[in-house]
């Protein structure tokens, strides 16, 4: 039983050994023989020896009794005749919380004989005055002899000098009170005698007196006419001869002070010392309370706030006895109280006093005169009774039970069917055109041609199309209908709505009849190509009207527009995005788009128009590909969100829409089936659309809300408003106003109430207006309609959301379980069967889900709904029958865990790390299992889990481990959030554009989807664990990547990359939200700020240290918002070791500061480049590598082989020399790509750099000349590398494209800028290409022998990737795993953090083409990294699983390779004597170095 009070203070005095009271000690249970042979149970309770006062209280408190069968009708009302029974768990101070009055043996000896008394010739009553038990004054045994019916003892105590009675508030099993002035009490039938035991815990008591009555035989015993009367001395219970002085206290209210103590001191945590102090403490407290006076009874009722008797009571001795509430009942009700309280974990202290509350309702019920059958037959509803007994039966109470969740290996939930992003960057292919889309092309096409409004109207099967345009100031309407028999086009014009006026004579086309309100005019046949249709053009005069009312007439048949005019509005014009646009609807399936915007007013009717015509379209999205699924689920999306009309001018009844959502979801439901990569989009289209169903589904809304009226007597007022809405055009509304009424009733008709909870979820009394049946009034119900109103509502609500709700779990689960006809009036007729083939033990789980859903503490509820999900997953990808049951299953308990999650918060506010980290991992879990690629996240949630298992192994990198899954676990989620924005964003604005949606409602489209899902709540989590995980790590808010002290003026910016060209004319720092690693330090930056994590020597890092400016990480989004929250003023920025200051400073500081002169926007120094020459040889091998044939990096390699460890591998090379890209370029059968960049180079000249990109495509252009061909295959054989076109001449043709991709390079936008900003002629830059065997690495490594962010020359730092290494050096999100290592303690690394780069490259055995220009590692300029390396083949991206990796896991073999890896390093600039920055990999433990060169 847990609870808040402190750890091992509730286990020492609170808790109070409960556990081992069952599971150690256990209760003595004697079952005495002659008892068993005259078939009774004689059975004693009593606490283990041993144990304190403190420890037996509690014992007594957990402990039930097993109660003999009895025939005694005093007994009748807690047990029932004729079984064994539990007499249910010991909870209040009047029964349970000591030990009661209990059944001994008869012929037990007796240890002091007080008195005899004669009853009558045959029997005898035995007074035993016992030891008293610890806590009390007194035990008293009585025993009858010869008895042969039931006997009741009539008694009360008495006090010092007074002779009325007063009732003990500790009695024996099965007392009642008469009167409240007597005490009646059952003996116990044991063989021919009757016994009974008193204990008395209140030291005032200084006598007992009674009378016995004898039931059978309606008889009264007294002792010669008197009351019986026993008197004891309180010094008669001193175990140890303790004075009768001596106040004693029982132990459950020291209990209870203690506990109210420790909530005064603001529950604070105790040394076990401590603990002890305070528990006597407060005995001390209460034994002064009662020394002043106070009664046990007035002080028991001040600790457990329960009414005190009055003192004037008297004793009576009238036959008739007061009801008492059995036991059964006070736990049944103390387990609704607590499960109304939403299931909180109560200390013991609190428990006492709910069992006192519970008991105290329903005592007031019963002094009502409602009966104990009355009394049970209200309380005891559903499973109430087994829930009960589960705890009694687990030990525990007031404790939430948890599901056992099934061990099960996590990648069974992998999901590997991934929407290619390619698909959504590819137009939409183009769709046969209809006639009237041909038609509106034809005016689109006119020069100068404006749409002012365009509407596609359906009539029948056929459609009509009116195009308001301008062209040239003149405004034309055009008609254009697929319709082809004799039609007449009847119209008129309008000014003002509702208005038919005869157009002037002058604007009718020819052929035309003017009538007296309006005019009619023929169609004409039109032919485009090849299709025919009608078509009217009419030029209207400037005379402003509004609209064009018509209608149509075949013969003497009239067309309507579903029983109204057609109406084309000429007031309105359309918005910017329309159809005609050239770049709208791009990344869309936009003519799916066009046609839902063509169809929009005709779905606005009613629900049963929007998704019948969703229905229909459902072929053309599948047809358009994943782009149709997100269109169809856009325009859904518009609809749930109320920003489309949901009804207008049309009746539907409720099983219309029902069996149109039915038709739709069961086309989704198909295409769930046959499209797995759709998936995650169908499901949110579902969960917005609502379940639907054939039959009577719908029809209940209808019918019930009748149902409702009649049972309640509320035919008018709002009830009949409602009930026009929902018999004309329910919607989901429904469900929301039902459930304001609930909460208006439940809250004792609180019209505020009502009022919240419509306007929480988005409707307002102007809403309720706007229906076609509008709701006036507010609901007004009588007191005595409660009861009635909550019962029939709520069966309501269930038929409401089985039609509405889409993430409903009630209904979702009774869907799946199957349910039957319940309640009056209420699912008449209604049997919906079990799906078949569910897992076994399944409906167990979704019966734990519902009765844990509201709970306080929701750790039970989320496993229990993850376990849930996990079981149907297998079930939902093996195609089941009802599968859309099942769908919708799935989301409503997606919905539960989310809206569960949320509720937690204020749960985890003071949570430890590990516990917070476990909600980490099921939200991940749950992620998951909504995400049609989900490897990534599965791979966060191992990471998490592997977290959680250290910490509790207090593993000291525990927390350093955790911030790299935290990292990797952000990166899934922004990739999720991308891919979903340029997934959605897309089609909701140009839709949005079509449908006039607000924009504000465009602009957060796709945020709104994210911020309702998993994702939201995830991140809530990582935010919430990010700073402990750092501060735990020691990794502070700050990681310097670059130290350098620099002032100026703070500048926002989203993304690096989007101002990297740009020049500032002013010291500038960039506060940019994005890096990713490839990036150029823009002109005039002296500082970068950002949140993301480039590694430490990805390209933009080694700039930065390499022209002097700050580069840091800032991991507090609080320090981060706050420097951002500067922008536009002048701030200084001084880092250290781990951290950076940063404060505000005047322009005049800025003028003085020694930074201005280097940092003002100045660049590095130009460089000059000597131009290479054409040496005659295409390739050269390793022996002839030189300064004029190759550039630093083909030098570098040869220059190591047999200088470095012979442990270190060297990749053979050989290498393509400067001058050759020229050379091949001035081939004659190269001369048309020579000419076309020639004339792109001088469109670069002039400033336009999409030369750029031209000037890449048309190098890729280029043939190789057959000397080439032959001389590279010559020097690959001749080192013994293989050639590729010994495997046909297709792997040939991908090295020469791989070796042109190295040559345009050149023309990267990266390198190009950087090459300008030191003025470097581009034309003098020349490549060669290293041409190397591709280490199929398992890891790559990069080392600086000298500490980059710090400086020190005495530390080497390296960055290690699994996989290839162009996932280090070039812009692939995540960090590497990074350490030092001091050069002097080689064997010692020391890890600095883990990855969290989630994609990894590997690749067959190949070769690879590395640039190897002249611009590289000049003097004051870093030009490593601008250029390309290209491998042969292409390479395979890997999401990496690190939980299962060496180096992460395996301490020793992780020592091995890091300290390999160190030494390597420390070799090489032993040998050229200068800092290095070193490339390698790592093959089966071997260490590779791939190049070298100077550290920058």
């Amino acid at each position: 039983m847990n609870s808040k009070f402190n750890k091992s203070f509730t286990q020492s005095k609170a808790r109070l050994h409960l556990d081992s009271c069952w599971e150690e000690g256990k209760p003595e249970v004697r079952e005495d023989v002659s008892a068993v042979r005259s078939g009774c149970w004689v059975v004693e309770i009593r606490a283990m020896s041993g144990l304190s006062a403190a420890a037996g209280a509690a014992e007594r408190f957990t402990l039930g009794i097993l109660a003999r069968p009895s025939s005694s009708p005093a007994l009748r009302a807690p047990l029932r005749r004729g079984r064994r029974r539990t007499a249910a768990l010991a909870v209040s101070r009047r029964s349970l919380v000591v030990p009661r009055a209990v059944a001994v043996p008869a012929g037990r000896a007796s240890p002091g004989l007080v008195e005899r008394f004669n009853l009558d010739s045959n029997s005898e009553l035995q007074v035993t005055l016992n030891p008293a038990p610890p806590g009390f004054v007194a035990e008293i045994n009585l025993e009858v002899t010869n008895t042969s019916g039931s006997l009741i003892l009539h008694w009360g105590a008495l006090l010092q000098d007074r002779s009325e009675w007063n009732l003990p508030s500790q009695k024996p099993d099965g007392t009642t009170v008469y009167k409240n002035k007597a005490l009646r009490t059952p003996f116990i039938k044991s063989g021919d005698n009757s016994t009974m035991r008193i204990q008395i815990d209140d030291p005032a008591v200084q006598a007992i007196e009674f009378l016995i009555f004898d039931e059978s035989r309606n008889n009264w015993y007294k002792n010669n006419g008197q009351n019986f009367q026993i008197q004891f001395q309180t010094s008669h219970h001193q175990g140890q001869g303790t004075s009768a002085s001596t106040t004693v206290v029982p132990e459950e209210l020291v209990q209870i002070q203690s506990y109210l103590r420790w909530e005064r001191k603001g529950k604070q945590s105790y040394t076990p010392e401590q603990e002890k102090e305070e528990y006597e403490a407060a005995r001390t407290e209460l034994i002064e309370e009662l020394n002043r006076g106070v009664s046990l009874e007035k002080l028991r009722a001040k600790l457990t706030k329960t009414p005190e008797r009055s003192e004037n009571d008297t004793p009576a001795s009238e036959s008739t006895m007061t009801t008492k509430v059995p036991e059964e009942l006070v736990q049944v009700q103390a387990y609704i109280r607590w499960e109304k309280a939403g299931k909180p974990n109560y200390p013991l202290e609190k428990q006492l006093i709910e069992f006192e509350e519970a008991r105290r309702e329903l005592q007031a019920e019963l002094d009502k005169g409602i009966s104990i059958d009355e009394l049970r037959t209200r309380i005891l509803k559903g499973n109430i009774e087994k829930k009960v007994s589960n705890q009694l039966k687990n030990k525990k109470y007031f404790s939430v039970e948890r599901i056992q969740r099934k061990k099960r290996d996590i990648m069974q939930l992998l999901n590997k069917h991934k929407s290619s992003f390619i698909e959504v960057k590819v137009e939409t292919p183009t769709e046969q055109l209809t006639v009237l889309d041909l038609f509106t092309k034809s005016l689109q096409e006119q020069d100068s041609c404006e749409v002012l409004s365009r509407k596609l109207f359906k009539f029948g099967d056929k459609e009509i199309l009116a195009i308001a345009t301008n062209a040239l100031g003149k405004t034309k309407v055009h008609l254009a209908t697929n319709y082809m028999e004799s039609l007449i086009l009847h119209w008129a014009l309008a000014k003002e709505a509702g208005e038919w006026k005869a157009p002037p004579s002058s604007i009718l086309p020819s052929g035309s009849s003017l009538l007296d309100k309006a005019c009619e005019t023929s169609f004409s046949e039109c032919e485009l190509d090849g299709l025919h249709c009608q078509v009217i053009e009419i030029e209207l005069d400037d005379c402003g009207y509004k609209g064009m009312p018509f209608v149509l007439r075949s013969g003497e048949t009239w067309m309507k527009n579903n029983d109204s005019d057609f109406y084309l509005d000429l007031s309105t014009r359309v918005t910017k995005h329309t159809k005609d646009s050239g770049d709208a609807g791009k990344g869309t399936a936009k003519a799916l788009l066009e046609r839902i915007a063509d169809l929009e007013e005709d779905a606005q009717r009613s629900l049963m128009h929007r998704f019948n015509i969703a229905a229909d379209l459902v072929d053309q999205a599948r047809d358009a590909g994943l782009l149709g699924i997100v269109g169809i689920f856009v325009w859904i999306r518009f609809m749930a969100t109320r920003q489309l009309i949901w009804n207008k001018n049309y009746n539907v009844k409720p099983r219309e829409i029902s069996k149109a959502q039915d038709r739709f979801t069961d086309d989704l439901e198909n295409m769930y089936r046959t499209y797995p990569q759709y998936r995650e989009i169908l499901r949110m289209i579902m969960s917005a659309v609502g379940r639907g169903g054939e039959g009577d589904v719908g029809q209940r809304i209808r019918d019930e809300i009748l149902v409702i009226q009649m049972n309640n007597d509320c035919k008018g007022g709002m009830m009949e408003e409602w009930h026009q809405k929902l018999h004309n055009n329910t919607s989901p509304d429904d469900v929301v106003i039902c459930q304001a009424l609930l909460d208006y009733i439940k809250s004792d008709f609180d019209i505020g109430i009502y009022w919240d909870t419509l306007n929480k979820e988005g409707i307002t009394k102007e809403r309720l207006l706007s229906y076609d049946r509008p709701i006036h009034s507010e609901p007004n119900f009588r007191s005595e309609q409660k009861e009635g109103l909550l019962r029939d509502l709520g069966n309501y609500m269930r038929s409401l959301k089985a039609v509405h709700s889409g993430a409903d779990l009630e209904s979702a689960i009774a869907a799946c379980m199957g349910y039957k006809s319940e309640g009056e009036g209420f699912m008449v007729g209604v049997q919906i069967n079990p799906v078949k083939g569910l897992p076994s033990g399944f409906p167990e789980l979704l019966e734990f889900v519902l009765d844990h859903v509201d709970d306080k503490s929701t750790e039970p509820l989320l496993e229990g709904l993850l376990e849930a999900r996990a079981e149907l997953h297998p079930v939902l990808f093996s195609s089941p029958e009802r599968m859309k049951d099942l769908i919708f299953l799935d989301i409503a308990l997606d919905s539960t865990f989310r809206t569960a999650v949320e509720r937690s918060y204020e749960e985890l506010k003071h949570a430890a790390p590990e516990k917070i980290m476990y909600f980490i991992s099921l939200v991940l879990e749950n992620l998951a299992l909504s995400t049609d690629d989900n490897e990534d996240i599965l791979y966060c949630l191992k990471g998490w889990s592997q977290a959680i298992e250290m910490a509790k192994q207090k593993n000291d990198q525990w927390a350093l481990y955790a911030k790299a899954f935290l990292d990797r676990t952000r990166l899934a989620l922004a990739s999720k959030g991308e891919q979903y924005y340029n997934l959605m964003q897309p089609s909701a604005e140009y839709l949005g554009s079509l449908l006039n949606i607000d924009q504000w409602a465009v602009n957060i489209f796709t945020e709104e989807i994210i911020r309702g899902g998993s994702a939201a709540t995830l991140s809530a989590l990582l935010n919430r664990i990010d700073p402990i995980l750092r501060n735990v790590a020691q990794l502070g808010s700050w990681q310097v990547i670059s130290p350098v002290e620099v002032s100026g003026y703070i500048v926002v910016v989203d993304e690096l990359l989007a101002v990297q060209n740009k020049s500032y004319d002013k010291p500038t720092i960039l506060v940019a939200k994005s890096v990713k690693g490839e990036e150029e330090i823009p002109d005039g930056v002296v500082g970068v700020i950002t949140p993301d994590m480039p590694d430490v020597l990805s390209h933009v890092s080694v700039r930065a240290r390499n022209c002097k400016v700050l580069f840091a990480t800032c991991f507090d989004p609080n320090t981060l918002s706050e420097v951002q929250g500067h922008e536009g003023k002048v701030f200084s920025f001084k880092p250290t070791s781990a951290d950076i200051t940063f404060r505000e400073i005047t322009e005049s500081e800025l003028l003085q500061s020694s930074s201005l002169d280097v940092q003002a926007g100045q660049a590095v120094p130009s460089v000059s480049l000597v131009k290479k020459k054409f040496l005659g040889k295409y390739a050269i091998s390793a022996e002839e590598f030189s300064e004029e044939m190759v550039g630093a990096k083909s030098r570098n390699v040869a220059y190591l082989k047999g200088k470095i460890p012979s442990w270190v591998g060297v990749p053979t090379s050989v290498a393509i020399p400067f001058g050759t890209f020229e050379k091949v370029l001035s081939d004659e059968v190269n001369k048309e790509v020579a000419q076309n960049i020639q004339m792109l180079k001088r469109k670069l000249a002039q400033n336009d750099f999409s030369a750029l990109g031209e000037i890449r495509e048309t190098v890729l252009n280029l043939t190789a000349p057959s000397q080439l061909i032959m001389e590279l295959k010559e020097k690959m054989l001749g080192s013994g590398m293989p050639w590729p076109g010994d495997e046909g001449d297709q792997r040939w043709d991908q090295a020469w494209m791989a070796i042109k991709k190295v040559w345009a390079s050149k023309w990267n936008e990266r390198a190009y800028f950087s090459t300008r900003k030191v003025k470097l002629d581009h034309d003098y830059l020349s490549m060669a290409v290293l041409v190397q065997e591709i280490v199929n690495a398992d890891y790559a490594f990069v080392i600086h022998t000298t500490n980059p962010s710090s400086g020190d020359s005495s530390e080497i730092y390296a960055e290690v990737v699994k996989g290839l290494g162009e996932t280090l050096v070039g812009a692939y999100p995540g960090r590497a795993m990074s350490f030092v290592c001091k050069k002097d303690d080689l064997e010692s690394p020391k890890v600095l953090g883990f990855p969290s780069k989630p994609i990894g490259l590997f690749i067959k055995k190949s070769i690879i083409f590395r640039s190897d220009s002249n611009g590289e590692d000049l003097e004051g300029y870093a030009g490593a990294g601008l250029y390309d390396s290209v491998p042969m083949d292409e390479e395979d991206e890997v999401v990496l699983d690190y939980t299962s990796d060496p180096l992460i896991t395996d301490h020793g073999f992780q020592k091995s390779i890091l300290s390999s890896i160190a030494r390597v390093g420390h070799a090489i600039e032993e040998l050229y004597g200068s800092p290095q920055d070193v490339e390698g990999a790592v093959k089966d433990g071997k260490i590779y170095v791939v190049q070298t060169r100077p550290q920058m």
